[in-house]
Parts: structure tokens; sequence; C-alpha cells
């Protein structure tokens, strides 16, 4: 007989600015929601792990997007996006979840992202901070300016292979964590659209910044974590700490040993520090709702 994982995939339709994304998510368990949001140039796959982990799913409904152009979700219909380069914006992004959400029909879930994913844990804690329950940014920082060079002239070239951007990302990785994990996560990146990439970039390294308001983030409303590892040299953990240092209320973790990709590079690891999380936030909304 067949063995089958407990995950389901669907695509949901969804409206941003205008246009009409089909959107590939993938989901498993019941419970509070849990949305997570993929690092540039990746895909949901990355929370594979935390899809089939059933002591997770078994009190959360664990529901990991593919972004429109990243992985299954194709670009819009609605768009001749061949004759435009792609470049991931703020507001964009921001919209793009608060409408998933909607139709969705999920009541305060929590929000979890991981580099890019983490930037806008920061951002819609800020901007939408009556969305979510709590926000969680992996490897998220205030700022991760000054890379306009690197973005405009580096990540898009047409002599760039789909072997640079993985090796980069090898790099990123923790030398502690299982080499088929790693492999896996590495992986994920050779197949990403050429432009997508450093398309998201623009959101990462150019308009995400949270130097001047990140103390406005308000955790009665909205509750917010900050976890980094410490072999992570992007959103380094000085970095990470800075913004949960800037936000009254919010909580800081180091991940002992890991690198920027935590939840695909060394799942059981990160399972540990994740955990001790999402139990705070259950606990939570178990008071609140007394």
């Amino acid at each position: 007989m067949a063995r089958h994982s407990d995950i389901t995939g669907r695509y949901v339709y969804v409206d941003v600015e205008g246009h009409e994304y089909r959107v590939y998510y993938e989901e498993a368990g019941q419970g509070i929601p849990l949305v997570c949001q993929h690092t540039a140039g990746s895909d949901g796959r990355q929370y594979r792990h935390i899809l089939e982990d059933k002591e997770i799913t078994s009190r959360f409904r664990v529901i990991a997007v593919d972004l429109p152009y990243h992985g299954k979700s194709l670009p819009p219909d609605s768009k001749r996006y061949w004759e435009e380069r792609y470049q991931l914006h703020k507001d964009w992004f921001m919209k793009f979840w608060i409408s998933f959400i909607k139709e969705m029909e999920l009541e305060r879930p929590i929000y979890m992202g991981c580099s890019m994913g983490g930037h806008l844990a920061g951002d819609l804690a800020l901007n939408y901070p009556e969305s979510f329950r709590a926000c969680i940014g992996l490897e998220a920082s205030m700022w991760s300016g000054d890379v306009d060079k690197l973005i405009n002239e580096w990540w898009y070239h047409p002599r760039l292979s789909n072997d640079s951007k993985p090796a980069m990302m090898l790099s990123l990785c923790s030398p502690n964590a299982p080499e088929h994990r790693v492999r896996e996560t590495v992986w994920m990146y050779s197949q990403g659209a050429p432009a997508v990439f450093s398309g998201d970039l623009v959101y990462y390294g150019i308009e995400h910044d949270l130097r001047e308001t990140a103390g406005q983030i308000d955790t009665s409303k909205c509750m917010f974590y900050v976890l980094s590892g410490d072999y992570d040299w992007s959103a380094y953990p000085e970095a990470c700490k800075a913004l949960a240092d800037a936000v009254p209320g919010s909580s800081y973790t180091l991940m002992k040993g890991m690198g920027h990709f935590p939840m695909s590079e060394d799942p059981v690891q990160f399972k540990k520090y994740i955990m001790k999380v999402l139990e705070d936030i259950e606990q939570r909304s178990q008071d609140k709702a007394a």
C-alpha cells in the first residue's frame, strides 16, 4: 500500500493591486493558523519539514506559500511580465499577505518568514498589527542596505548561471547542519527563474528599512519574535538582535550553530527553538481569550 504525506497542495486566487494571481500553497494540521513565507529566490518547499512534523501540525494549521513568480505560482495572465523586470516591492508584498489571509478566511494567523520573509515580519507587525496575532522573523534585521550594485550589476546578468546563486547560498548554511539538508536547501535555489532572486533583493536590500520605525511596533497588538543563526553572515546576529532590542516587548533568540535557512538546512535543531516560540504564542493567545 502506498505511503502518502499528510500535506495537501492547492491553488487559491488572490487579487493584489488589480491583478489576479493563481497562488500555490501547501498545508497540514489543525489549530492556530501558521502561515510561512520562504526566502528570496526560493519557494515554500523550505517548510516541508515543519509541514511533516506531527507534533507541530497537531496544534497548528501550517500553510506554506509559493509567492507569485516563485515555485508553482506562475506570473499572472494579466501582465506582459516578460516585457518588464521583475521586482518585489514592499507595499505589494504586504498587500499580498493581507489578501491571502482574507481569501483563506484565516483569523489572525501567526506569520513566520525567513530572510526577506523575516524582514517582512517587522513590516507586517508595524503596518498590519490587527491582522496577525504574532509575527516571527527568522534571520530578520532592521535594514540590509548598501547592496544596490550587487542587485543591479551582479545577480541578474546573462553570464550568471543558476549554479552561482546556490553556491552563495551554500556559504550561508551552517557547517553543523546535516549535509543532505543543506544540499536540499541549495537545490531549491537552482530552480528559480533567473530574474527572481535579484528582483526579490529589491525588497530585501533596498525598500525594507525599519531603522526609524521599529520602535513603533506595538507588541500588545501583535506579538513579535526574532530568531537568528550565528553562522548567518547576511542577517548576522548583532543586526537581528538590534531589531528585537528596538521593539518594546519583543523576544530575541540566538540559534546556536545555525545558518541562514534554519527550517530547511537543520529542521531538527530548528524545532528545538521554534517550539518554544510557538508554545509561548499559544499560551499567550489562551490567556487573552480567558
